[in-house]
């Protein structure tokens, strides 16, 4: 079997409180996770990659 078929680990991530005012890095941060305005979520795949981005701005965002 592929891995195409199997269930892939994914992450929720909400944004809930507004980059305006943060570090540059971090608000590049918030859009390379493709979130928006306040309250967007995503749906985006377990990798550490992603991981990393959401700790780095982990006081900007609400996994559920």
């Amino acid at each position: 079997m592929s891995d195409t078929t199997q269930d892939k680990k994914t992450l929720k991530v909400r944004l809930v409180k507004s980059p305006i005012g943060c570090k540059q890095s971090h608000r590049a941060t918030v859009r390379g996770l493709g979130l928006r305005g306040v309250n967007s979520e995503r749906v985006l795949e377990d990798t550490p990659a992603v991981r990393g981005m959401i700790n780095k701005i982990a006081y900007l965002v609400l996994v559920v």
